[in-house]
């Protein structure tokens, strides 16, 4: 089971209610991806913390996260969400099965 995570920095002049679209429309389209098991996003408690927004995935494997990434409704997120308000991404995956080698995943 991989659990992929995207830390995200937010375009100037995003406002509140566009972030709080922005999760709804990130719930809205992601869990419409057959891959894609979990949809998790939030924004940060601490005003000091670098990274503002976050999307997790949870995923049975590396090789159904690549195809969930060409699926057109994450494309749309990409598209929508993404490009029109987002000014850095960090993202990484993990596996999350015990003693399981990080090479089949």
């Amino acid at each position: 089971m991989i659990a992929y995570l995207s830390l995200y920095k937010l375009k100037p002049g995003v406002t509140a209610d566009e972030m709080e679209d922005m999760m709804s429309q990130t719930r809205m389209q992601l869990l419409r991806v057959p891959e894609i098991l979990t949809v998790k996003t939030g924004k940060r408690v601490n005003p000091d913390d670098e990274w503002p927004w976050f999307v997790y995935l949870e995923v049975e494997s590396m090789d159904k996260l690549v195809i969930a990434q060409d699926d057109p409704h994450y494309i749309k997120f990409r598209e929508e969400v993404v490009k029109a308000h987002i000014a850095e991404q960090h993202s990484t995956a993990f596996e999350m099965e015990p003693r399981k080698d990080v090479k089949y995943s």
